[in-house]
């Protein structure tokens, strides 16, 4: 079974754990509108992607892992758009969650989809009961207190704002969560996976701050200049256009250099630098080349 097929059982079967009675149905209809139709998943592919170049050894563990990472960026992405934060319209290109079902329900459903991913940790983990305490801990790091998910929100609150650790929190945490949980799904070490995390989150934040700068709506799926409108700090504000896009193919580069000698590195190394061809935006492509 292809990565994308296991992602998408994963997320499947964790939504029908939560929403099999049907009740509450509003929330229920919410949970699966904030994760049905996704986007690209590169956080559970990538979680996939390291445990079959240290040999998958447990697979299970392996989709558990995915499965609760993609579901933390879902919920993630649920309060971000709420009318407290971005007051966002739009998420992946249709009408963001608030939008549809009301500003409560999608404070719960963001709620439940933290919840059902932990849960999802312990309930398919237990063949293999040793990776549950590990996995929790490496995944509730990258969503939490100091540098995590909430930490990253957190700092927009902030009259000043450090923007490394910024873009460390809000983006890269999850990213090192989905490298270092894959190598502990399949038995392998974890802190030789933590440099490609790091370097690959960051140069998605470097190009989401390209895209806000110079992509339609249309392209993004999302409102575009939200940064400007929020007074927040952003790669193209702090290096410039042309910065920026030099910034983001150096972090690239340092993400695929920090693969470690495994099985499965070429064909890492090798999805890496396709899914660099797609951070960068249409309209800079040719600069880029």
């Amino acid at each position: 079974m292809d990565m994308q097929k296991r992602i998408e059982r994963g997320l499947e079967r964790a939504i029908t754990f939560a929403t099999a009675s049907g009740n509450p149905a509003k929330i229920s209809q919410a949970i699966r509108y904030s994760v049905f139709p996704g986007g690209a998943r590169i956080r559970p592919r990538l979680c996939l992607a390291v445990a079959a170049a240290s040999g998958d050894a447990n697979p299970a563990a392996a989709d558990a892992a995915a499965t609760a990472i993609e579901l933390l960026h879902c919920a993630s992405l649920v309060h971000d758009d709420l009318p407290c934060f971005d007051d966002a319209e739009l998420r992946r290109g249709k009408p963001s969650v608030h939008s549809v079902f009301g500003a409560p329900l999608a404070v719960l459903a963001g709620d439940a989809l933290i919840v059902m991913a932990f849960e999802t940790l312990a309930r398919e983990c237990i063949s293999t009961p040793d990776r549950i305490a590990p996995l929790i801990s490496t995944i509730g790091r990258a969503v939490g207190m100091p540098h995590g998910i909430i930490a990253g929100q957190a700092w927009e609150s902030e009259s000043e704002i450090n923007l490394s650790e910024y873009h460390r929190a809000k983006t890269a945490s999850l990213f090192t969560g989905a490298t270092v949980s894959g190598a502990i799904a399949a038995g392998a070490s974890p802190q030789q996976w933590m440099g490609l995390g790091e370097a690959l989150g960051a140069a998605y934040q470097v190009a989401d701050d390209l895209r806000d700068s110079v992509c339609d709506e249309d392209e993004i799926g999302k409102p575009k200049g939200q940064d400007v409108v929020h007074n927040r700090p952003n790669a193209v504000a702090e290096f410039g256009l042309a910065g920026a896009v030099s910034h983001l193919q150096m972090l690239v580069k340092n993400a695929a250099d920090s693969i470690p000698d495994c099985p499965g590195s070429d064909m890492l190394r090798q999805l890496i630098m396709q899914e660099a061809k797609r951070l960068v935006p249409k309209k800079l492509a040719l600069t880029a080349a």
